[in-house]
């Protein structure tokens, strides 16, 4: 059996889990959730793959001064867009009004006068963003962004799909955004026209999919204000705020030490290597959200949520480790035979942002059950300690060590939030051994490393493409066979869920 939290009277005991009223929906929530989330994960990592490719085809477009300018402006306006954070989506998904489509019309205003507010710190803020970096050229970005912002807010109709698990039709909806997006940026960037691609592909992209978005909408697309609602979501959404503000204090202060020791170029070292992050960060949140509506409607049920925490957990590090260490291991081939030697002062970094990610993916999902609790200071309080120790340790580092003092900062980061994330979780689940569970995850991929690393060990000559190739299919044939071999009883119950039947093994 998998790791069980002490059981509780009543909790455990039925064999299949009745949908809440809230879904209208017949049979298990057990076998729902489970479709969702492998089908979302299937789905969701083809875009985020879409999103990882983006990022390095344009750097072969793009110089890294380009690149730079544009890491410059997402994290610019991604900090002033700290509004943003307060979770009104999901405080939709948790509440349980009788009448929805005014509680969607509610939650919709909410989200169009903050995105309101941010465009208007944007529109301030722009030209103090000029005189501290010295750019005139961000002024018609950001006001092409500012714009998007806007239009992005009529995308909410895909949070009714969401609350109704209908993950099917949501994901399709929201398919549309990275698509076209991803075909804009490419063309732009195809026809030289630098940074524009990146921000003509998000605009593209995401008045396409507000388009598609309204033309859905179960409700009608109306303002509804109410005093008592904007309370309930400030009391739920506040600490979010401030767990978002130290996030994005971290990216200010990462851009601007990097912009002020290094120049621009390393700024787009930085942003390049934070695609990482994105796609698996991207990953982590689909997944999340198929378990989200759920772990909402089933919040006293501690046995149910324990086991929805460790199975999806074992399920994303299934690809997640594989991934972030095939990074740390591969980067270098991946710049010297694809990007060029004017990245090469990008590998430290995203050698350590490999495994970073690998490392932050153990218990990833827990903010999902910290906000279905109802415990969202917790959140700010895992944010804003591993923010500091980032912005204590990056700025020294940086200028002593360059951009390996910045690796060497986030992985600090990263073993900060690691610890903090363990101790939150025992809190909630007494039984939960987070540092047997991290091992378990990193132990499939061990043998596939030793492998490459005794092979290159063994390696004569100049390094070729063929070599590396060779090597990066030996790395994805043993941590396959290994993960089957130790993850095959979890896989069999998951394939189980998928196809409509119980899996009767037990999963050890």
């Amino acid at each position: 059996m998998i790791e069980s939290a002490p059981e509780q009277p009543g909790l455990a005991s039925q064999p299949e889990d009745p949908f809440p009223r809230r879904f209208q929906f017949s049979g298990s929530l057990r076998t729902r959730v489970a479709r969702g989330t492998l089908i979302n994960t299937a789905f969701t990592v083809g875009i985020g793959v879409l999103g990882l490719l983006k990022g390095f085809i344009l750097a072969g477009f793009l110089s890294p001064a380009d690149y730079g300018l544009w890491g410059i402006l997402i994290v610019s306006l991604s900090t002033l867009l700290w509004l943003k954070q307060v979770g009104i989506g999901d405080k939709f998904i948790q509440q349980d009004e009788l009448d929805q489509e005014k509680a969607f019309q509610k939650a919709f205003t909410l989200e169009l006068a903050l995105t309101g507010v941010c465009v208007l710190m944007i529109a301030a803020a722009t030209p103090l963003l000029v005189l501290i970096y010295g750019l005139p050229e961000m002024i018609p970005p950001i006001a092409v962004l500012s714009l998007t912002l806007l239009v992005s807010v009529f995308q909410a109709p895909l949070w009714v799909y969401y609350r109704k698990m209908d993950f099917a039709r949501q994901r399709s909806l929201a398919a549309v955004d990275p698509l076209v997006g991803f075909a804009v940026s490419v063309a732009l960037a195809a026809m030289g026209a630098g940074y524009w691609a990146f921000v003509g592909g998000i605009a593209a992209g995401t008045c396409a999919a507000s388009l598609v978005a309204v033309a859905s909408s179960p409700f009608k697309m109306r303002l509804r204000y109410e005093r008592r609602s904007l309370r309930s979501y400030w009391s739920f959404s506040a600490p979010l705020m401030v767990g978002g503000a130290a996030g994005f204090a971290s990216a200010w202060v990462a851009v601007l030490a990097a912009k002020i020791h290094l120049g621009v170029a390393a700024v787009g070292v930085i942003a390049l290597a934070a695609n990482i992050s994105q796609f698996t960060d991207r990953v982590d949140q689909l997944i999340t959200g198929s378990l989200y509506p759920a772990i909402c409607a089933v919040k006293d049920r501690t046995s149910l949520l324990y086991e929805s925490l460790v199975k999806s957990n074992r399920l994303a590090l299934m690809w997640a480790v594989p991934f972030g260490v095939g990074v740390t291991l591969f980067c270098a081939d991946l710049i010297n035979f694809a990007l060029g030697a004017r990245w090469r002062g990008a590998i430290t970094v995203l050698q350590v942002y490999g495994i970073a990610a690998a490392l932050n993916h153990v218990g990833f999902n827990w903010t999902a059950y910290m906000r279905a609790l109802g415990r969202t200071r917790l959140i700010a309080a895992e944010s804003v300690a591993a923010a500091s120790v980032f912005i204590v340790s990056a700025v020294p580092l940086m200028a002593l060590f360059g951009l390996a003092g910045f690796a060497v900062a986030v992985g600090l980061q990263g073993v900060a939030a690691f610890v903090l994330r363990a101790f939150y979780l025992q809190r909630i689940f007494p039984g939960f051994d987070f540092l047997r569970h991290a091992a378990r995850s990193f132990l499939p991929t061990l043998p596939a490393a030793t492998v490459v690393l005794v092979a290159r060990a063994l390696e004569s000559g100049t390094r070729t493409l063929g070599i590396a190739v060779g090597e990066l299919a030996v790395y994805l044939l043993v941590t396959a066979l290994t993960t089957w071999y130790l993850e095959g009883g979890l896989l069999r119950e998951a394939a189980g869920y998928l196809l409509g039947r119980r899996t009767a093994a037990a999963v050890s």
